[in-house]
């Protein structure tokens, strides 16, 4: 019984080996057929049923959502405020209805600016043709022509565009702290010309051709036989369908591609063009800044390319939870002298309005904004923005009060020493 066990364990080792190896082909055959799957699809967006298609309202009404009285975001006919979710398992299509709202809210914020705040567009490159693509700036009726004060509003990076600070804000909070025009009005009551600039319009999407799938050259069709490769194609088919039904085959994205716009293609580059083509020419003899986030870095990015200019010209700079760094952004030592005394930074911090805070390098003073949230920074501060810009100005025309004085009080006494001497 041992001979006849010991003759038939080659035998079965052999066949064990067989079945591991047919086993391990087919792991490999679903391995291959599962990674072709996941190449075309986001893990993240598997869901359990379909998603409806990404067709959405074009207006507020069509959304049946509008503004009430205290600039909130409401339901027509509920009451109640945005709701993100619509559907549930639903995400990217919820996302993607939030973005198609989105747009909708730019271009309300747009309709505002131009019917209540009475500012202008400004086409930029200015020398733009008619066939290249173009961004725009806000200017109120005498940002160019107001002797005295400009004010000049640089958001953060994302997708808010003229007018906002963000849009998460407007969508879900309100108006006042989600845009720029409490800044607006309160500026233009004291005084200021306004300039309202754009940094995230940095290019024009166009949707891609359609690209058609190229047929294979006779040197890479095989030299099978025509009946067998098909049944080989259509066996490899099937076990690929049978795969992808296990999923859901989340509907393509439209493709599109991107033309920078000429000296603006980034937000560096936009302030610097507003700077040279608006800013720099400007009647103004007080210019004042405010800058969120990412717009903080623009700023200074601006006084490296421009430093002279920036100094002479500038009042007072007001930014929000900064994305600055002078170190990476390897700024001068009179560069950081000048911000030490002329900038201010309300960060996001636990602490009360206005405390001041350590500084985290030698550039300029760091203040809380009475706000652990970054989107919330510009519109807490607001009240204190305008204090600080009114106290620097003062504090200017007073030197400059006293300087003429002096040189009166000089040339009097030069007078009357000439004329002792005649």
């Amino acid at each position: 019984m041992l001979s006849h066990l010991c003759a038939a364990t080659p035998a079965l080792y052999i066949l064990w080996i067989a079945m591991a190896q047919v086993a391990g082909q087919e792991d490999r055959e679903k391995t291959t057929a599962l990674k072709d799957l996941l190449s075309k699809i986001d893990l993240d967006e598997l869901m359990k049923k379909d998603e409806p298609p990404f067709t959405f309202p074009k207006t507020l009404e069509e959304f049946e959502y509008a503004f009430n009285e205290y600039g909130q975001l409401r339901h027509i006919k509920t009451g109640e405020s945005f709701v993100f979710n619509a559907r549930e398992d639903l995400h990217r299509w919820n996302q993607k209805r939030y973005e198609a709202l989105g747009e909708i809210i730019t271009q309300f914020v747009y309709e505002l600016l131009e019917k209540k705040c009475n500012l202008t567009k400004a086409i930029l490159p200015v020398d733009a043709t008619e066939d290249e693509p173009t961004s725009f700036i806000y200017l109120s009726p005498d940002a160019l022509s107001n002797p005295s004060k400009l004010l000049v509003l640089i958001q953060g990076s994302g997708v808010v565009r003229a007018g906002q600070w963000a849009r998460r804000l407007i969508i879900n909070q309100d108006l006042d702290s989600g845009t720029q025009i409490p800044f607006i009005n309160r500026a233009m009551e004291e005084g200021y010309g306004v300039m309202v600039l754009n940094p995230n319009e940095n290019y024009l999407e166009v949707t891609k051709p359609a690209r058609s799938s190229p047929l294979p050259s006779p040197t890479e069709q095989s030299d099978e036989p025509a009946e067998k490769r098909e049944r080989k194609d259509e066996k490899e088919g099937k076990k690929k369908r049978e795969f992808y039904e296990k999923y859901r085959n989340p509907q393509k994205e439209t493709e599109t591609e991107q033309i920078p716009i000429r000296e603006n293609g980034s937000s560096e580059e936009h302030v610097l063009y507003v700077w040279d083509h608006f800013v720099s020419k400007a009647a103004a003899k007080n210019v004042f800044i405010v800058a969120h986030s990412y717009g903080g870095l623009s700023f200074v990015e601006l006084m490296n390319q421009r430093e002279m200019q920036v100094k002479s010209k500038v009042c007072a700079v007001a930014l929000t939870d900064s994305a600055h760094n002078i170190w990476l952004q390897e700024t001068s030592k009179g560069t950081q002298d000048w911000m030490q005394q002329h900038c201010c930074n309300w960060v996001s911090s636990p602490e009360p309005l206005d405390t001041p805070l350590d500084p985290m390098l030698p550039d300029c003073p760091r203040v809380s904004a009475g706000t652990e949230r970054h989107e919330l920074t510009s519109w807490m501060s607001f009240t204190s923005i305008f204090r600080f810009f009114g106290e620097v100005l003062e504090a200017k025309e007073g030197e400059e009060a006293e300087e003429t004085s002096n040189t009166v009080t000089t040339r009097s006494s030069s007078l009357k020493n000439k004329h002792q001497d005649l």
